[in-house]
């Protein structure tokens, strides 16, 4: 009856979007000097979180 409960969901992709919105926060700070800058940090910022969405798959087994 309640298997939402049960159910165990995989967060792991999480990072992506986290460390996307890391990225930009990042990005905001250097706006004003490069705007390129901005975009390296987004990027960099969905790299660190496929990275991490690959550490945390591996430990799962």
């Amino acid at each position: 009856m309640a298997s939402w409960k049960t159910k165990k969901e995989d967060k792991s992709a999480w990072a992506v979007g986290g460390m996307t919105k890391l990225g930009v926060r990042v990005g905001f700070a250097f706006l004003q000097s490069s705007p390129p800058i901005m975009i390296a940090c987004t990027l960099s910022g969905i790299g660190m979180g496929f990275v991490i969405t690959a550490i945390i798959s591996l430990k799962k087994g």
